[in-house]
């Protein structure tokens, strides 16, 4: 099902000269036969396509980098975003187009952004097979046969892991590479085999363009309850975006990348990204059967070879192991993409501290602050070099994919959270009873009680204690949730410690916020934590 001479014109028309042949939106069964012949993944039982990303198992933000040149110059957040020139671009594209030559290639076509109104019409381009139907999964692939033939991508992303920079002449860091041209409307990723590297560019090509149409890009999962109301769930990789949004009592819009416009929430993507990692069938049902689907791509899932059995609590390869499945999989997906104004927005942290309160209530100008702030622990496995949680503060939860200032984010969230009254909400799905490695990890039973709780107004009738440091609300009950889990410091045994420890992290909070004190209205500042 190959098109041979349309295909190779349209490629010409790229800069791709004398490749090798080329299938273009092949359906996933015909992807699954070409990752098999090429070697390039295993069919687990079940009917997942299992596969490796070699050296790297989590993204390379160090490796990522803008073009600088004058569309786009003046726009970029370079305190947080690497340049990279004219000259060392076209000499990274060149490597590339070289590379590619007399090289089997696939190509998906498709779109980023379920709104039609404000969608993304894009074209991937990939030297992997498992790489196409990962897109595939995750994009919104364009399935008409009509369409298809006059389909006109307004960005083009090459994906080419074989590929390997050169530093000295292509002004990277390291032989990885993720380059985006804003004005040739192009994205290069190369010298990586994780597939997390393509999905990624495209959420940061939205968060530049669609601020600029009044439309707010947001690293989030989202939802919506049998009354229509709509909930959104901010957080980093590993802090529950999927698991928490994943509910069987509500439809899912989607588990990690969104817009929120004049009309609502859309999803970004067609698919999800969820880590399997010591997945429960009990305590997260909807994302465990789609290990066992054929359709699904699983990253570095341990396997084994004899019977095809998978061993998701193995950590053998990475903790970061994945499922690429496309949203359908999830059986109370809402098909359309979208849905109404947010009621209530989560800002999810994991508190490797452990005594920040597992659910608090903001205020709009605490929401703003707490935005800004992203403080979380980055998950072992997520990016490169992390082994074990780590403290940081990821500005918009989102830093590595916010090609703009994150005061234009916070601005339009904060606009947004007042015009249509949403109730905003912390909630800590780290660590308790003690820091990573004295405390355990918030039993997900007791978050998911905490969130249902508070989408479903419980909690608007409960009384609440401002927490002296962290300056925020702290319900003092909750359905189905022991009242000391409620309060961190009673869960430790050693009140004192709690009490230097939580001191700390209200320390780190204000010397990280002191980079935004100058862009940020007083009361979002006097919303944070107190030394």
């Amino acid at each position: 099902m190959s098109i041979e001479v349309g295909q190779l014109r349209d490629l010409r028309s790229h800069g791709i000269m004398n490749s090798g042949r080329v299938w273009w939106n092949l359906p996933a069964a015909a992807l699954y036969e070409q990752a098999v012949r090429r070697n390039e993944g295993m069919i687990a039982a079940g009917g997942p396509l299992v596969c490796r990303t070699g050296q790297h198992t989590g993204r390379s933000p160090n490796d990522k980098f803008f073009v600088r040149e004058p569309s786009s110059e003046s726009r970029i957040w370079w305190g947080a975003n690497q340049a990279m020139d004219e000259a060392q671009f076209e000499s990274l594209h060149q490597r590339v187009l070289h590379h590619l030559e007399g090289r089997e290639l696939f190509v998906l076509d498709g779109y980023g952004g379920a709104d039609p109104k404000y969608r993304l019409p894009i074209r991937v381009i990939n030297e992997y097979a498992w790489h196409n139907l990962f897109c595939r999964n995750l994009f919104i692939p364009e399935t008409d046969a009509a369409r298809q033939a006059t389909h006109e991508p307004e960005f083009l992303v090459i994906g080419v892991p074989g590929c390997k920079a050169v530093p000295a002449e292509d002004g990277t860091r390291s032989s990885t590479f993720v380059a985006i041209h804003l004005a040739r409307k192009l994205v290069l990723i190369g010298g990586t085999e994780y597939a997390g590297e393509l999905k990624k560019s495209i959420f940061t090509i939205l968060n530049y363009l669609l601020p600029l149409q009044n439309v707010l890009g947001m690293h989030c999962s989202a939802n919506i309850g049998r009354a229509g109301d709509v909930a959104l769930f901010f957080g980093l990789s590993g802090t529950g975006k999927t698991t928490i949004s994943s509910d069987s009592a509500r439809q899912l819009i989607g588990d990690d990348e969104h817009g929120w416009s004049d009309r609502g929430v859309f999803n970004f993507e067609g698919g999800c990204y969820a880590k399997t990692i010591r997945l429960s069938p009990e305590a997260e049902p909807e994302i465990y059967s789609t290990t066992g689907r054929f359709g699904t791509v699983l990253e570095n899932v341990v396997i084994d070879p004899a019977t095809r059995l998978l061993d998701l609590d193995s950590q053998e390869l990475t903790e970061n192991t994945r499922a690429a499945y496309p949203i359908s999989y999830i059986a109370n997906a809402e098909p359309s993409g979208q849905g109404g104004h947010p009621s209530n927005v989560v800002l999810l942290t994991a508190d490797a501290f452990g005594v920040m309160p597992p659910i608090a209530r903001l205020t709009p100008e605490a929401a703003r602050y707490h935005f800004i702030s992203g403080y979380t622990a980055k998950v072992a496995g997520t990016e490169k070099g992390v082994t074990e949680p780590k403290a940081t503060f990821s500005t918009c939860f989102a830093a590595p994919f916010l090609p703009l200032p994150p005061t234009v984010y916070s601005k339009m969230l904060g606009e947004r959270i007042v015009k249509h009254k949403a109730s905003v909400w912390l909630v800590n799905t780290g660590w308790t009873g003690g820091p990573y490695g004295t405390g355990k990890r918030m039993k997900i039973a007791y978050t998911r009680a905490m969130v249902r709780a508070a989408l479903s107004g419980q909690l608007n009738q409960v009384k609440y204690e401002r927490d002296p440091i962290f300056n925020v609300d702290v319900p003092t009950s909750c359905p189905d949730v022991p009242a000391e889990v409620l309060k961190p410091r009673n869960t430790w045994s050693d009140p004192a410690a709690y009490d230097a420890q939580a001191r700390k992290l209200a320390g780190m909070f204000i010397e990280n916020f002191k980079k935004f004190d100058a862009d940020v209205p007083a009361d979002v500042k006097a919303a944070g934590p107190k030394a």
